[in-house]
């Protein structure tokens, strides 16, 4: 709920603090944005963003995959990283970037009692369920890329599941000793899946480059593998399939088509890295 997060949001517009008024949010500079009744907000404002948000088909399939349990291993993984750091008062506040459909976020929040967080993603779909997702979560429409309409220093954990990086804002809307926690694929990650014509491969330097984004700013303290195998049946494969990057770039049908030949239970290496880093005084 909105409610539970306002007064870690700044306005888009001026960055001044927002209040939650009668569905409506707004600054002391009179800026003001209208709650969406899916329970949303969005304050993404000026020039339209250059990227392409994930689909209803998309956010719909991973909000199946996920609620399955493949991916629990993984998410336990993110909630007890968190765990194990808290906010320093006793009561985390933690933002998920590209939060999709907010699992992962619900899970930290209930590793962390108290705790509140705000799902960020610039899918409609994905906000729409994010607002949903868990009663202290805030669901907000906004870009990645751009600054986020989020106060400075007020947040004890940042999460990057499978999402992007802003190392600049992140170090910005981080508290002294907060934490960036991210789960990257490795290599291996879906390897047989991906190996299929058309699917998109993921990227071998993609943990180099993570390192490299992030140094100055920020210092590695924890990481931890998970890796294990996943047998998948076709309607699984064809959510696995469309939930992720290949989902922007093939339809429905060429999608079922590439799992329809495939055995049943069809195995999948499911392999993620979880670093956590630690905000550095200066960047």
């Amino acid at each position: 709920m909105l409610d539970a997060v306002t007064d870690l949001l700044a306005c888009p517009q001026c960055e001044r603090g927002l209040d939650l008024d009668d569905g409506v949010l707004l600054c002391e500079a009179g800026h003001s944005f209208d709650v969406a009744r899916q329970g949303y907000v969005s304050l993404l404002t000026g020039a339209a963003t250059r990227f392409t948000g994930d689909t209803a088909e998309m956010i719909a399939a991973r909000a199946d995959f996920l609620e399955a349990g493949h991916y629990d291993p993984l998410r336990d993984a993110v909630a007890r990283a968190c765990a194990e750091r808290p906010g320093g008062d006793g009561t985390a506040r933690v933002l998920e970037v590209g939060a999709g459909t907010g699992r992962y976020l619900a899970a930290v929040l209930d590793a962390l009692p108290g705790s509140r967080g705000v799902g960020l993603d610039v899918s409609k779909p994905a906000v729409r369920r994010i607002a949903r997702s868990h009663p202290r979560v805030g669901a907000v429409l906004a870009d990645v890329w751009r600054q986020w309409p989020i106060r400075s220093g007020v947040l004890s954990h940042v999460l990057s599941v499978f999402a992007p990086r802003n190392a600049a804002e992140t170090h910005r809307v981080l508290a002294p000793g907060g934490v960036l926690v991210v789960a990257a694929p490795t290599p291996s990650h879906l390897r047989e899946l991906v190996a299929l014509p058309g699917m998109v491969q993921v990227d071998e330097r993609k943990t180099e480059r993570l390192g490299a984004a992030l140094s100055g700013a920020f210092e590695r303290v924890d990481r931890a593998d998970v890796q294990y195998t996943l047998e998948l049946d076709r309607p699984a494969l064809g959510q696995l399939a469309g939930m992720g990057p290949s989902g922007h770039h093939l339809t429905a049908e060429r999608l079922a088509e590439l799992v329809s030949g495939l055995p049943e239970p069809f195995p999948v290496t499911a392999s993620v890295t979880v670093t956590v880093w630690e905000r550095r005084a200066t960047h």
